[in-house]
C-alpha cells in the first residue's frame, strides 16, 4: 500500500476529527472511577460521538487476519491487557490501570488516540509505568521532524526506556491514519535512528508506545485483545499527528 500525503485542506479536517476524538477520552477520563462498568464507558463514548456528528471508527471495523468485526465504539483493555479489550460488565476496582483507546471518523477524517488512566489509588510500579509511557510517547512525538526518518521515533521510545525495566511489547505497532483508521507506513516503538523512510509534510501517523512493565512477548486471546504473556501490567498512549513544515503536530490534543 502507497503511502497516503495529506493536503492542508485534509489537515483542517483532520483538526476537527482530532478535536472531538480529544474531548471524547477527556470526557471517559472524567468517568473512570472505582465501580464503573466498561460497558458504560463505551455507551457514553456512543452517546457523545453522535450529539458531536462523528461515528465511531472502531465500531465493526475489521482488520485483516481478525476472526470478526470490532463490537463496540471504544476498547477498553485492563492491567495486563494491552489493546483491543471488548467493553465488558466487568466492573473496575481501585489499583487497576484501564487504557482507553478510540477512534473518530469525522467527515471521512479519521483520528486514532490512547490514554491509560489510573483507577484510583495505584501502585508505586504502575504509576512509574504510567508516567514513563507518557513521556515515551511525549519523545516519540518531539522525534518525528521533518526531514528525519520513521525509525527516530521508535529510536525515541527505546532511550526513554533505558534503565526503566520496562519494554515495548513486540507485534503491536503504530501506522498512518487520516484517510482510513490504518494506513502505510507501520510506525514501530523500536528502531533506530536515521533509518526507514523520511518524513514528509502531509505524513500523518498514530504513534502509540505500547509498554509492559515485564516482558514484550505478547499473546492474543479468543476475543482479540492482546496480553502480556507474562501477566504484566502495559501501559498504552497514543496521538495523531501531522508532520508540517513547522513541526509534528498533534491533531488529538486538547486545547
Amino acid at each position: 500500500m502507497k503511502t497516503k500525503l495529506k493536503s492542508e485542506g485534509d489537515i483542517k479536517l483532520l483538526r476537527a476529527s482530532g478535536r472531538v476524538l480529544a474531548e471524547l477520552l477527556a470526557l471517559l477520563k472524567k468517568k473512570v472511577k472505582p465501580g464503573v462498568v466498561l460497558s458504560e464507558l463505551d455507551s457514553a463514548a456512543r452517546e457523545y460521538l453522535k450529539k458531536a456528528g462523528a461515528r465511531p471508527a472502531f465500531l465493526r471495523y475489521q482488520p485483516e487476519g481478525a476472526l470478526k468485526p470490532f463490537p463496540a465504539a471504544i476498547c477498553t483493555s485492563v492491567n495486563e491487557q494491552i489493546v483491543h479489550g471488548i467493553p465488558s460488565a466487568y466492573k473496575l476496582v481501585e489499583g487497576d490501570i484501564l487504557k482507553i483507546d478510540a477512534g473518530v471518523d469525522y467527515k471521512g477524517y479519521f483520528t486514532d488516540a490512547a490514554i491509560t488512566v489510573p483507577v484510583g489509588r495505584i501502585s508505586k510500579r504502575a504509576e512509574h509505568l504510567v508516567r514513563v509511557t507518557s513521556q515515551a510517547l511525549q519523545n516519540a512525538i518531539r522525534a518525528a521532524k521533518l526531514g528525519g526518518h520513521l525509525g527516530d521515533i521508535g529510536a525515541a521510545v527505546t532511550r526513554t526506556l533505558r534503565g526503566s525495566g520496562f519494554r515495548a511489547v513486540r507485534g503491536l505497532t503504530g501506522h498512518g491514519v487520516g484517510f482510513a483508521l490504518h494506513e502505510d507506513p507501520t510506525v514501530f516503538n523500536y528502531g533506530t535512528k536515521g533509518e526507514g523512510m523520511v518524513l514528509r509534510p502531509g505524513l500523518v501517523l498514530a504513534i502509540e508506545p505500547m509498554i509492559s512493565a515485564g516482558s514484550p512477548e505478547i499473546d492474543e486471546q479468543p476475543d482479540g485483545s492482546y496480553t502480556t504473556r507474562d501477566g504484566s501490567l502495559a501501559a498504552h498512549f497514543e496521538h495523531t499527528v501531522a508532520i508540517t513544515e513547522r513541526g509534528p503536530e498533534i491533531l488529538t490534543k486538547r486545547y
